[in-house]
Order: structure tokens, then sequence, then C-alpha cells
């Protein structure tokens, strides 16, 4: 599909009525606060309603962002025989037909999915009811639910190629994944970024971020090679545990952190970090990718292993094959993480050689191309 311009006139805003739906992790609550963004800052005058599923994240964060929100009381069945998942098929009809009334009152022009166990109900009734869909699937490896609704769809704006597999391939936008608008910035100069982290002039650095939470595999091989990391002091490794994690490492640690360690709960200041850095190591989360491809630095991804159907390392694995980033399996990052990155450190030209092809991959006009999709499906 040709993007083109299909700003909305004034008079269509005033009329502009959109839901969105899908939640339950940040990798499907941001994108969606993106594409509402986006919306109104074309159409300041659009009436925008999320749709979530009680007690996940989305009814927390979305409230917050100004934005109204309907919980519905579905849940993702359980992989394996159990009379639980009668309770979770009762709440799938109960979210059925919520989502009908929700669509029938609200009357919008158009309903967004974003993943999440809401979209389902939400986009199936709007498609029943005559409403155009359209899907945004973040991921290279399409769920289930997204796999069903796509038949249904108007649209599916993907970041990945060979989406093909999953969805018709006359419905398919290659858009890329909306990115947080920090992102879009440009970076600080690197030396700037060193001299806010203290760091010598000279030292290549490495940024360890395993999730604002931390990642299990990531700290134990961050502590598990730390004096392999104290033997290579031109090497300097800022190391983010996670809130949960830095008393547990300090502790267990017990001041045997070498100098040109930093270990931090949190770093504020994730675009000096970016800067600073030579080398990141981080996992595979489909909105991590898109915005590590407009950083434009090498990158080890260790995909975690705790998410559906293995899609991050299907995630990595698309970028690994063009040569844009190295893969470490989960299960090796405990004993293998500190000597994988200074093998990479030491593989200059290999650097430069990622740092062209992941940059290759950015997609910064990703959240305006995928307003333009719904902008044109509603014209």
């Amino acid at each position: 599909m040709n993007l083109k311009n299909k700003s909305m006139s004034k008079f269509e805003c005033n009329k502009l009525k959109v839901i969105v739906s899908g939640g339950g992790t940040g990798g499907h609550i941001f994108p969606a606060l993106s594409i509402a963004g986006e919306i109104k800052q074309q159409c300041p005058e659009a009436d925008i309603l999320f749709v979530g599923a009680l007690g996940r994240m989305e009814m927390d964060i979305i409230p917050k962002a100004g934005y109204k929100i309907i919980g519905l009381p579905v849940k993702g069945l359980i992989r394996k025989l159990t009379l639980q998942n009668l309770v979770i098929l009762y709440r799938l009809w109960q979210s059925m037909r919520m989502a009908r009334r929700i669509v029938k009152d609200f009357q919008p022009k158009i309903v967004i999915g974003v993943g999440g166990y809401a979209s389902g109900p939400l986009l199936k009734s709007a498609a029943r009811l005559g409403i155009p869909t359209i899907i945004q699937e973040q991921n290279s490896y399409a769920g289930i639910t997204n796999k069903l609704l796509g038949k249904s769809a108007k649209r599916i704006c993907v970041a990945y190629d060979r989406m093909d597999r999953f969805f018709p391939a006359d419905k398919i936008v290659v858009t890329g994944n909306p990115i947080r608008n920090e992102f879009l910035n440009p970076l600080p100069p690197k030396n700037e970024a060193m001299a806010f982290f203290n760091i010598p002039a000279g030292k290549k650095v490495v940024l360890i971020i395993g999730g604002s939470l931390g990642a299990r595999s990531v700290n134990r091989g961050m502590m598990a090679g730390m004096e392999m990391a104290k033997t290579n002091p031109d090497a300097f490794f800022i190391w983010q545990t996670g809130k949960n994690n830095y008393d547990d490492i300090a502790r267990e640690l017990k001041g045997s952190i070498p100098p040109n360690v930093k270990a931090t709960k949190f770093i504020d200041r994730m675009d000096m970090a970016f800067a600073a850095a030579d080398l990141i190591v981080s996992r595979a989360g489909a909105g991590t990718i898109s915005e590590l491809c407009i950083v434009g630095k090498p990158v080890i991804l260790i995909p975690s292993p705790n998410v559906s159907e293995d899609h991050q390392t299907k995630n990595a694995m698309a970028l690994v094959r063009k040569d844009a980033a190295v893969l470490l399996k989960d299960a090796e990052a405990e004993n293998s993480l500190v000597r994988v990155i200074l093998e990479n450190l030491k593989k200059e030209a290999n650097l430069a050689f990622m740092r062209e092809n992941i940059k290759r991959l950015e997609k910064p006009r990703a959240t305006k191309d995928i307003v333009e999709v719904v902008f044109s499906e509603i014209k």
C-alpha cells in the first residue's frame, strides 16, 4: 500500500470516534498511546475510547495518560486441562456481550487493535457490526488472536517482513512499530554522555538493560562475570539491574563490584546511556527492538523464554538474519554473558557492520504511517 497524506478535514475531525483496544503489557500499551496521541495531534477534536482487560496494567496507565478506558473481564485460556478454563470461557462470553454493547453505544468510525486479551472480543464485535478494524502487530510472529482477527480486518500494520505467513498479503502495510517520542530525538554527543556517567575517555562502553524490573538471567550473567569484567579495564559496563534486584545483588556481591562496572537500579537518562554505549545488551521485545533500530547501536539480544510462542526469539532472529544483532540464548547467558560481550567488543569491524545494518531497519515515521492507514480506511 502506498501511503499518501490522508489528513482529516476539520469537519471530519469533529465527528471522529475511535476505539483502541488491547494491552496487558507495556509492549501493547505504549504503541496504543502513541497511535492515540498522533490521532489527537492531527485531530484534536477526536473522541478516543480505550478498551482493556480488567486487572491488567492498562487500566491504570491509560487514565493517567488522560484517556477514558472500559475494562472487559476477559482472561487468557490456561494451556492445560483445568476447570478454571470454564470460568475463563464464561468471562469471554461476558466480554463478547460487553464489547458488542460498547461498539453499539460509542459508534466508532474505526477500531484499532494492538494485541492483548481485550482486542479479541472488541475487534470481533466491531467487524460483525460492520465497523472497519485495523490491527497493529508488533512482533515478527503473530499471536493466535491476531491471526484470527486478521481475516476480517481491513488493514494489518506490521513491523517485519514475511508477515504474509500469518495474514492476507493484500491487507499488510509495513509501517514499523510506534516509537516513544523521546527516542526520535537526536542522542546527546558521546563525550557529554561519557562525562554524565563519569566514564574515563577511551573506554569501550557496554550498556546492559534487562527491563525496568530487571531480568534474572542477565543479572546472573553479570554477577558471574565480575572477575572477567575486572580483568578487562578497557571496557566499562553500565548495568541496569532493575528496581527489584539491586539490593539483593549488592548484598551478594558484597562490595566486590569493580570500578569499571556501574550498577544501578534504574537509568533515568536512557538517552545518555544510549549515547555513551558502544554495545548494548537487551531483551528482544518488539518495542525494544524498534527503539534499538532508531538508536543504531550494535546489540546482543537475549530473548526472554517466558513469552507466548517464544516470539522474542523470532523477533531477534529477524535482526540476526540481516547481520544487525547477535543472539545469546537465555539459558546460556548466566555462564557466558560477559565473555560474549568482551569477544564482540574486540571485533570493531563487526560492530561497525552491525551499526550500519541495524540503522537500515529504523522506521521513525511508524506512528504517523499507522495513523495515515487509519484515516485512509475511514475515508
